[in-house]
């Protein structure tokens, strides 16, 4: 019997509870998609332990708690009845016999294949290349990307930019001495959030940090292990409530990344009311326009000479994040939905 609304099924075995990046983008996508598609029928296929992400609105479709090759295979598998599969981390299942869409964050692993094992790149690349082959619909996060799917498999694809995480909103002042207690924050200091990998370069903002002479603090995973670089303090995991508060504390927020699909930790520091110093790479120049200072180099005086005036000029600190509030103004979720359900009209998916 043919249903009367068109059932979407969300691929969505990425998300984490309380994860950060693709997982923002998951979660605050399928917040906003219930409202914007309210005669369709949701349902997401999530891991276990995330089900409690999901809204009223969205059936979930759970699977064991897994990662690495397993959580691959899991999101292999049929998903049931459907009209759409929307795999929202590149990957779609096999056996779909409905329209398959698939949102691709970067091609990292085909531009930067030495970021990973041998292994686990070869195998990532099958499936990326398998998505941007076999999707009726290819979404991307930023025109660079678009640009990226273009290059590697001749394909157009719609561009959805991201927008900041719903928690990342300029805090209380109050909010922002709790978090300098918390951590024992030095006055002035440079900050760079995320993992500590090659991909990431914190090498580089530790010592352009060292040559300025003020303090270097990483957050994130790895910011405390033998990774770390030798001038700089690491804060380990921080607790995902800090972060607004931790951004506007930090006189500088730097991401030297070598590689964006789009650039979320950069623009979440912006949204908080943080001084960003970032790598011109990727996305990041068509994604934070004015709003923060861009490098082309990765020599650590350059960063140095960029670094010093927000850390010594309270004016210039000021006016780079009063841009940076400007900027990141229209990036919205429900916008980031509204072109998401309008990609799939333009494609004839739904009416």
């Amino acid at each position: 019997m043919r249903r009367s609304t068109t059932r979407i099924v969300y691929g969505a075995l990425a998300l984490r509870p309380g994860g950060s990046g693709v997982q923002t983008y998951i979660r605050e996508l399928l917040n906003e998609l219930p409202g914007k598609l309210p005669d369709a029928e949701l349902a997401a296929v999530v891991q276990k332990d995330a089900v409690g992400d999901l809204p009223a609105g969205i059936e979930p479709l759970p699977r064991p708690v897994s990662d690495g090759v397993v959580r691959a295979a899991l999101g292999a598998l049929p998903v049931g009845a459907h009209d759409i599969v929307h795999g929202l981390d590149v990957d779609l299942p096999f056996g779909t016999r409905g329209a398959t869409v698939a949102t691709v964050h970067d091609v990292s692993v085909i531009d930067m294949p030495s970021a990973s094992s041998r292994l686990r790149a070869a195998g990532e690349q099958r499936l990326v290349r398998r998505s941007l082959r076999r999707a009726d619909l290819l979404i991307a996060v930023s025109q660079f990307t678009a640009d990226r799917i273009e290059a590697v498999s001749g394909r157009r694809a719609a561009v959805v930019e991201l927008a900041p995480a719903a928690w990342a909103t300029p805090p209380e002042p109050a909010a922002v001495e709790a978090v300098r207690a918390k951590y024992g924050l030095p006055e002035t200091f440079v900050m760079q959030v995320g993992t500590v990998e090659p991909r990431k370069n914190v090498q580089l903002v530790a010592d352009a940090a060292e040559q300025l002479g003020v303090p270097c603090l990483l957050a994130g995973a790895g910011s405390t292990g033998p990774s770390k670089p030798r001038y700089a303090t690491g804060l380990g995991y921080v607790d995902v409530e800090d972060l607004p508060a931790l951004y506007a504390a930090a006189t500088v927020t730097a991401y030297a990344s070598r590689y964006e699909g789009f650039g979320l930790p950069p623009v979440e520091a912006m949204a908080c009311g943080g001084a960003v110093v970032a790598s011109a790479v990727g996305a990041l120049p068509e994604v934070v326009g004015k709003g923060a200072v861009l490098l082309e180099n990765e020599r650590p005086s350059a960063w140095a000479e960029a670094m010093g005036p927000l850390l010594f000029d309270e004016t210039a600190r000021a006016d780079l994040v009063t841009e940076a509030g400007r900027a990141m103004a229209d990036l919205t979720w429900e916008r980031t939905a509204e072109r998401t359900v309008q990609a799939y009209r333009d494609a004839g998916l739904i009416a």
